[in-house]
């Protein structure tokens, strides 16, 4: 059990509004990731509203990753489905190339903007754009007599 899920999360609920998705996705989000660790990733933030994920792939070939955004989140798949030529038997395997789930959940407004695999690195490009209507905008106060 983590730590949140011995937290008592009552004084937040009393003072937000529409908030209990948002710890339940955390809350979840922390007992996958503590459960499962490939394949190893990083986030890097690259700008004030850019961000890349950046996730090994090495042994992956074109058509085995799969990036879906879904409900708010982020989820990236892989299955190798390539086996090797008759007659090739493994001695010993090291490079792992089993089949995974990475999830990440994806703050408002955050957008992929792009995807690449180089090097046995996928990296997954995102962008926080707000539109307008969501910006703080000060509100003109009528003084009448």
């Amino acid at each position: 059990m983590t730590k949140l899920q011995t937290f008592d999360l009552t004084p937040f609920y009393r003072s937000a509004i529409g908030v209990d998705r948002l710890f339940d996705r955390i809350v979840n989000q922390i007992d996958h990731a503590s459960q499962h660790n490939y394949p190893p990733y990083n986030i890097v933030e690259t700008g004030e509203n850019t961000y890349e994920v950046q996730i090994a792939v090495a042994g992956f070939a074109q058509g085995e990753v799969e990036i879906t955004v879904k409900d708010g989140e982020l989820i990236i798949t892989g299955e190798k489905t390539s086996n090797l030529p008759e007659g090739h038997v493994y001695r010993h395997q090291g490079i792992s190339a089993r089949k995974f789930i990475r999830t990440f959940s994806l703050g408002d407004h955050v957008e992929v903007k792009d995807a690449e695999s180089r090097d046995g690195i996928l990296t997954v490009k995102l962008e926080r754009i707000v539109p307008e209507s969501a910006k703080p905008k000060a509100i003109a106060i009528n003084y009448v007599s």
